[in-house]
């Protein structure tokens, strides 16, 4: 059946429902190019007025699927069970999350992203590990699954190509921030990796997409609607993104900081996400075995780390990159460290080298920052609040800029900075 792009952009755009036909029809016909680029920016446009109903949503998610492969791991003697968090400064919970839950019992095939702007990409992490492959082949995907128990990838071409082109228009077109159109590109790609359990990480605060709770809990409940939907069960935590996560951001000193988790130490805050995280994962693949803090602690977790990047052609031996130069951020008084705001220093590493621009941009694996202190920290005056790491010493004034205001000293912790963990949102 066909349709015409006008007819389906009014409907939209005066606040009508767009039926299962018209949807279907939009999608396949934007992603073979019969609908043109400025047709589909005005329905993303009525879409961010108007919204959508939860059929509607359902259905958009269901067409993007459709337009390419959906991956199936059914011939595996385990469950399959995957992470996406929405994207923060220091989150570098995939690296030791993947591993971890492999090594409890659960298979975790994990499609991942490269970073843009003042947020972090796991692939870009990963990169910095010598011999490394973000780009795997479906049956390379199942042959690193079998022997490490899990994978962390690079999406194929076919995997919701709708979504690739729709995610590139409304970047440049002002619809970024549609809910249904968030939530519907997340999970298209997410359902189409064909796991059978999903665990959101849907964070909030500064260095979120997400800047306060409710539209956090908006989100997570529609994308905890569409993974139920699509039959793959699916929880969501808000979590905490008013501060940066953990005490390493940037590719290189991220990598080295999940190491340290899986060696049995590492920032308090990263090792409890990393662990709340695994057991959710693991509660929803309907593994009940071993606790992960054990697996943190036994070196189990280690070991599969191992496994998986050397399946993936990297040396987990190999020495990690390190900047050439580094300066200190100094604290200007005693006290209490009550802020440290997680999109500055986002930004700062960005401009530093450890982000990009533009995606075809490179990234520079050493750069980024070392926090000294977290909020509610006590601190001394002249003492090392922040590290900055660049291969190029040009770039420190403008880092410099960035952290401008970004921190706070006073008496006492700040009572009103965000809980790690939320909530918790299912169907």
């Amino acid at each position: 059946m066909s349709f015409d792009a006008i007819d389906v952009i009014i409907t939209k755009r005066d606040g009508g429902e767009l039926s299962d036909a018209q949807i279907d029809w939009v999608v396949d016909a934007y992603t073979r190019g019969e609908v043109a680029d400025e047709q589909m920016s005005a329905l993303a446009m009525a879409i961010l007025l108007n919204g959508m109903s939860r059929r509607e949503i359902a259905r958009w998610t269901a067409a993007m699927v459709a337009s390419g492969t959906r991956m199936d791991w059914s011939m595996l003697d385990r469950p399959t069970t995957d992470k996406h968090s929405t994207g923060g400064v220091g989150d570098k919970i995939t690296l030791p999350l993947a591993p971890l839950v492999a090594a409890c019992g659960a298979y975790v095939p994990q499609l991942s992203g490269r970073g843009l702007g003042h947020t972090g990409g796991t692939l870009d992490k990963l990169e910095s590990i010598p011999g490394w492959r973000a780009s795997l082949s479906a049956d390379e995907m199942l042959a690193v699954l079998r022997e490490a128990g899990a994978v962390v990838c690079a999406a194929g071409e076919g995997l919701a190509p709708a979504d690739r082109k729709l995610y590139a228009l409304r970047d440049v077109t002002g619809t970024v921030e549609s809910i249904p159109l968030i939530a519907s590109s997340i999970m298209s790609k997410k359902i189409a990796e064909g796991t059978g359990a999903l665990v959101l990480d849907v964070k909030v605060g500064s260095g979120a997409f997400m800047k306060d709770v409710a539209s956090a809990q908006e989100l997570a409940t529609t994308m905890v609607e569409l993974g139920e939907d699509a039959g793959v069960r699916t929880v969501a935590l808000l979590t905490a993104m008013d501060r940066p996560l953990g005490r390493a951001v940037g590719n290189a000193l991220e990598v080295a900081e999940a190491v340290e988790v899986l060696a049995g130490g590492g920032p308090e805050d990263v090792v409890e996400l990393t662990v709340r995280l695994a057991r959710e994962m693991l509660a929803a693949a309907g593994v009940d075995g071993r606790d992960p803090a054990d697996a943190l602690k036994d070196g189990s977790a280690m070991d599969a780390w191992r496994r998986m990047i050397r399946a993936q052609g990297g040396d987990p031996d190999a020495p990690l990159p390190r900047a050439a130069e580094t300066m200190d951020v100094t604290c200007p008084a005693d006290g209490v460290l009550t802020r440290l705001d997680a999109y500055a220093v986002g930004v700062a590493a960005w401009r530093l080298g450890a982000g990009r621009a533009r995606k075809e941009d490179p990234v520079a694996h050493a750069a980024g920052v070392t926090l000294h202190a977290k909020p509610g920290d006590r601190v001394r005056k002249g003492q090392a609040l922040l590290t900055l790491h660049t291969d190029e010493p040009e770039r420190f004034d403008r880092a410099l800029a960035a952290l401008e205001g970004a921190y706070e000293i006073g008496d006492a912790p700040d009572p009103g900075l965000l809980p790690l963990v939320i909530d918790r949102v299912t169907a």
